[in-house]
């Protein structure tokens, strides 16, 4: 099996990303910024392939590189993820071992305030636990998700319309699609923290966003799916919690009329 990342990053030089990330595979940069081109290269004697693109959204960059993939196994990335030696055999390794998988989450070392997950077991992924995963923890077979139809929303994610939520989207609709998904305790690299691309604290447009968010994912139950978030949440910013639940509604409400 041949493993490529595939990269999402913003305004970036490809061979410095490369060599800063610490990339040992192949891979395709998708790299939005203000223009168009493409470049080839070898880094460490493998062909990175960068896309340029004077075009704003997460999702988009996914799709674009999930278009021109080529590996057997696709591992998703950031600009910010810098990737440990070896990470290549870890998730082949996984994949060998779990034949019947089609997508396999890693862990990352992250800041402690930006934490959403960390798998302390092996274990399936289903639809009560799959919410909380970063897109740059997927790995996934290419094959599966072509076969599929599986891609990234354009209207959730940094750049787009929705502030984020692509990442569970897309684990969404590949379980939806009766795609296997499996956690390992393996960890590949870390994250270097950088400030949000899309987080502006608590405020009017992160609660009605949030709310769109939950309509797409839990339909009939968002309301329900948003008061447990609400209770969980220990800030929101200058909002009280009745006014949040009333963004998230309005933003529930908007899902339904987009349909």
């Amino acid at each position: 099996m041949k493993l490529q990342v595939l990269v999402a990053a913003v305004n970036e030089d490809a061979k410095a990303l490369a060599e800063k990330m610490n990339l040992e595979t192949e891979a395709v940069i998708v790299n939005q910024c203000d223009h168009f081109g493409y470049e080839e290269f070898t880094h460490k004697g493998r062909q990175i392939r960068c896309f340029s693109m004077a075009e704003r959204g997460v999702g988009l960059s996914r799709n674009t590189a999930l278009m021109q993939a080529q590996g057997e196994i696709c591992l998703f990335s950031d600009e910010d993820i810098v990737f440990s030696p070896g990470y290549e055999k870890i998730v082949l390794d996984a994949f060998e071992q779990n034949p019947d998988a089609d997508v396999i989450t890693f862990n990352f070392k992250v800041d402690p305030l930006r934490a959403t997950y960390y798998n302390n077991a092996k274990k399936r992924i289903r639809w009560y636990n799959y919410g909380r995963y970063p897109t740059y923890a997927v790995a996934a077979r290419l094959e599966a998700l072509r076969r599929a139809n599986v891609g990234f929303s354009l209207l959730f994610g940094g750049g787009a319309r929705h502030g984020n939520g692509e990442d569970s989207l897309f684990l969404h609709d590949c379980l939806k699609k009766g795609l296997h998904l499996y956690a390992d305790t393996a960890r590949l690299g870390e994250e270097v923290y950088r400030k949000s691309t899309w987080f502006e604290g608590y405020n009017a447009k992160f609660f009605r966003d949030r709310g769109v968010l939950y309509h797409s994912l839990y339909g009939v139950m968002a309301k329900a799916f948003s008061l447990r978030f609400l209770l969980r949440l220990k800030d929101t910013g200058e909002l009280s919690r009745k006014e949040a639940y009333g963004l998230m509604r309005q933003g529930i409400r908007e899902g339904k009329n987009r349909r």
